[in-house]
């Protein structure tokens, strides 16, 4: 009973990584620009796609395809910021969510004409390769998955942290009329959260892919998701957000083990409430935003 504990726990870390990829950007792009991207899980279900026709198409391996899906789903989000949102400000937050929900339809649907709803597959050269650890069982595909979410959620902290750029961001997201004040351009910041938020969905929609079936509806479940996590880590807070992604991720895969898989995908939401009842700004709410 207990390797079956820990064997649904590190599935559940892994999977709660990849949220947390999801989540942090979302959280990335609401902190700085204060926009509720309804769209991000349709640039999941976007980098899941590149990552495919990557492998089967171009023949790529599995880390020039990871890596195609994360610059593919950057470049998307540049476009979308640069003909679409840009328009967007701070209080246009009636106006974010509009336009972002007819966003996320538009290529949602987009993607069902031009692919339709067929679930795809992809196999890589790790295939179903597991590293053994006594009675545990580790999917290589799922420690990859872990890794680069962990890596890439590392990387973005360093950037904020102490790149010029990074700097940039948390002060116009900590005092957005103060950082105007000192010549900041709103604008060329907001583009690069953006694209930053985009990357690292392109990145999970890569690493899930492999993992599971790629298809134009996939986005949907995760940007709910992530939304849930982001309000049980508290609005806003990066790291309330990585670390409410976990304890779905773990939460979800001991249910599956334990209980209905069908319940899986309200876990996150009975989790939220249960959380905003005791705690109504989340785990982190009173932390920075960024």
């Amino acid at each position: 009973m207990t390797d079956f504990v820990l064997q649904l726990i590190i599935n559940g870390l892994a999977i709660g990584a990849v949220y947390a990829l999801v989540a942090v950007g979302l959280s990335l792009i609401y902190g700085v620009l204060e926009i509720v991207n309804f769209a991000h899980g349709e640039l999941v279900m976007l980098g899941g796609f590149a990552a495919f026709f990557a492998v089967s198409a171009l023949g790529f391996g599995y880390w020039p395809a990871i890596l195609l899906a994360t610059l593919t789903v950057a470049l998307a989000g540049l476009l979308l910021f640069d003909g679409v949102l840009y328009t967007l400000k701070s209080d246009d937050f009636q106006k974010g969510i509009l336009l972002t929900l007819g966003l996320a339809m538009i290529i949602q649907n987009g993607a069902l004409y031009l692919l339709r709803a067929t679930p795809r597959t992809i196999t890589t050269e790790y295939g179903f390769d597991a590293l053994q650890l006594g009675n545990l069982s580790i999917s290589v595909l799922r420690l990859i998955a872990f890794c680069l979410a962990i890596v890439a959620i590392m990387a973005l902290h360093a950037f904020l942290k102490w790149t010029r750029s990074g700097k940039a961001m948390r002060a116009l997201a900590q005092n957005r009329e103060a950082a105007l004040m000192v010549g900041m351009r709103p604008r060329a910041i907001a583009r690069t959260v953006f694209v930053l938020g985009a990357a690292l969905c392109g990145l999970a929609g890569g690493v899930l892919a492999p993992l599971y079936t790629v298809h134009p509806l996939m986005g949907m479940p995760f940007v709910f998701k992530a939304f849930a996590i982001i309000i049980i880590g508290g609005l806003g807070n990066i790291w309330g957000a990585i670390v409410a992604a976990l304890i779905v991720g773990m939460t979800e895969s001991l249910a599956g083990g334990f209980g209905s898989v069908v319940l899986q995908d309200a876990l996150a939401f009975i989790i939220m409430i249960l959380i905003l009842l005791a705690r109504p700004l989340g785990l982190f709410g009173k932390g920075m935003r960024v």
